[in-house]
């Protein structure tokens, strides 16, 4: 492999200087065409038309959304472009049509097309901020962004088998033959990977030395898995063609081995190169522009100006209200002396609460998940005015994921509903759940956490379903878990009512963390050591929590600081409304609004009180 002479922001430099010769035929070219050609006056027509183009660098996310069909059924063979090149692409996209975007003429706009495009406005500026930045992985109205574009929760090697799996489509021979085309691609991706590593490392940005072995770890679990006769990227294609003619065993098989393989073990060979020089540092501090790349990542996270020291200290004061809240709880249960932390800790050693870490104690931990799906689903004409599907399906992390992952994740699935919501769940041990914080989790992940809100978004212009706000993403959810406790879930279950208010105690100390490793210095055993003291989590679960808060950094911080904008908004909007405020209506505006920058959101909800 050989070292690109370009960095990212030479790279970026030349193509706003009029870099089209870097531009590859038959590639979509960006907006610039638009701005030649003449933009859409419609500002409707502008929206979708800058969806696509998103899309088109973006083909995954178009199976994602089961629009890759008709005339874009060509979008189902190809993968996105991770190469230097291609995010030069990407870049000119976003500021070309930023442009387009900034030249409307709002004024006469309605106010919920007035949001749509702030909401572009602001995906796209803050993408191209973090562009600019000399390494990392941007989203582009997402939440994933990272300094590291391989580490144990990021990296092709992990999205890519999951994303074959669960997300592109079979059902007919050519189905199968875009999968193998697709497949045929990884190995691109995987090289792509390692280009954009070699620039980072020549920037002086090595992981530190803890996730890389974790990395190891689990690309060492998806490489034995490939070896055992193409592990789950022949056998997914297997198990959807068996009544579909043709070896697709074969043809996946041979890609696997002669492609995938040895691009795997290459991005393996240069982590465990890096491993040899790196240091236990966790904090972006300590790193080449790692101060700059974290004040970015804090804004991207939270939508607000709010410096690490702000956000530190928002953190202590709203964890020990939360902890005042547990308090008398704990009392009654029986439990009196000890940090919070430590009391929260001796509750979830008791047995009543445990699951068997066997497959049959796994099942009961689905089979429990679904109960509780069914529960809050059927509570939600209590909380909306509107009820969208509640298309959700509950499933196991891949295997191969499961060490460097949370313990759930989840999202809406596509608007026509043939890819259903799913709700994620690491069953890498069972001693990751406890029987009084899964309600919980269900209404953060499923209902009416992402899941729902997610259907709600899939019912505006294309292009909001693609883009998201992490504060109003996570905020939302942490607001669901707290629908949830309203709505009944813990009024005969006072163990129920500790995990979810431990879990908004999490959210709280995630503040105090993150900010800690990435601008006060804190060691990784320090952050494990508080995070166990104040919270109450399992070692696996602190483990876990604190090397994403290294990986990710910033992103921990936007569920508190969304959350409590919310919270802080409902209370505005009760006092200022009195008797007529209605709950439903309040959450149906706050939904129907979509995913935004909290300071949109202030907006959509003064709007909602003028006119209700």
């Amino acid at each position: 492999m050989h070292e690109t002479t370009l960095s990212r922001r030479s790279t970026l430099a030349l193509l706003g200087a009029g870099g089209a010769s870097l531009l590859l035929p038959g590639c979509v070219t960006s907006a610039a065409q638009g701005l030649t050609q003449g933009a859409p006056a419609d500002p409707a027509a502008l929206l979708d038309a800058i969806a696509w183009r998103l899309l088109e660098l973006s083909p995954e996310g178009a199976t994602e959304l089961a629009l890759d069909t008709g005339e874009h059924a060509g979008l189902r063979r190809l993968l996105s472009d991770k190469s230097l090149a291609g995010e030069a692409r990407l870049a000119e996209l976003l500021r070309s049509d930023l442009a387009l975007v900034r030249g409307m003429d709002r004024s006469a706009l309605d106010p919920a097309m007035q949001t749509h495009f702030a909401v572009v406005e602001t995906a796209y500026a803050t993408a191209l901020e973090g562009l600019a930045l000399p390494y990392g992985e941007v989203a582009v109205g997402g939440w994933r962004n990272t300094p590291y574009v391989v580490i144990q929760n990021v990296g092709a090697y992990l999205d890519l088998p999951r994303f074959l799996d669960s997300s592109h489509p079979i059902r007919s021979a050519e189905d199968a033959d875009a999968y193998c085309e697709r497949l045929s691609q990884m190995p691109g991706q995987l090289e792509a990977e390692l280009e954009r590593i070699t620039r980072a490392e020549a920037a002086g940005l090595i992981p530190p030395d803890f996730l890389l072995k974790r990395t190891i770890d689990q690309m060492g679990r998806s490489i034995a898995d490939i070896e055992n006769e193409g592990g789950m990227l022949v056998s997914s294609v297997v198990k959807r063609t068996s009544t579909i003619p043709g070896n697709w065993q074969g043809r996946a098989g041979v890609i696997v081995s002669d492609q995938v393989l040895p691009a795997m073990r290459r991005q393996l060979a240069v982590m465990q190169r890096h491993l040899a020089k790196a240091s236990s540092e966790p904090g972006m501090g300590t790193r080449p522009h790692g101060d700059e790349w974290y004040a970015w990542s804090l804004r991207a996270a939270t939508t607000t100006r709010l410096t690490p020291e702000e956000v530190h200290a928002r953190g202590l004061e709203e964890l020990a209200a939360i902890q005042g809240r547990m308090e008398p709880i704990l009392q009654s249960l029986g439990f009196t002396k000890g940090t919070t932390g430590e009391r929260m800790a001796a509750l979830a050693r008791d047995p009543r609460y445990q699951f068997p870490n066997t497959d049959a104690g796994r099942e009961e931990i689905m089979q429990f998940i679904r109960e509780r799906v069914d529960w809050i689903k059927a509570q939600m004409p209590r909380a909306f005015v509107r009820l969208a599907p509640g298309n959700v399906e509950v499933r196991r992390l891949p295997l191969a994921e499961e060490l460097g992952a949370p313990s759930a994740y989840g999202g809406a699935g596509s608007p026509d509903g043939s890819i259903p919501g799913r709700m994620w769940i690491n069953l890498h041990t069972t001693d990751l759940h406890r029987r009084y914080d899964l309600p919980t989790l269900v209404h953060h992940e499923a209902i009416p956490g992402h899941v729902w809100q997610g259907e709600y978004t899939r019912t505006m212009p294309l292009i909001r379903s693609m883009l998201a706000f992490n504060p109003y993403s996570e905020g939302w959810a942490l607001y669901a878990e707290q629908l949830g406790d309203e709505l009944g879930a813990y009024d005969e279950f006072p163990a129920g009512r500790l995990g979810y208010l431990q879990n908004q105690a999490w959210r709280a100390a995630r503040l105090v963390i993150d900010t800690g490793l990435h601008a006060r210095g804190w060691s990784r055993e320090r952050a494990n050591a508080w995070f166990r003291s104040e919270i109450g989590l399992s070692p696996a679960e602190t483990a876990n929590e604190v090397d994403r808060y290294c990986s990710w950094p910033g992103q921990a911080c936007g569920y508190k600081i969304g959350h409590s904008e919310i919270v802080r908004l409902r209370q505005q909007a009760r006092a200022r409304m009195g008797d007529t405020f209605d709950l439903r209506a309040f959450n149906q505006a706050v939904i129907d609004g979509g995913n935004v920058p909290l300071n949109v959101l202030a907006q959509i909800v003064e709007r909602y009180e003028a006119t209700a």
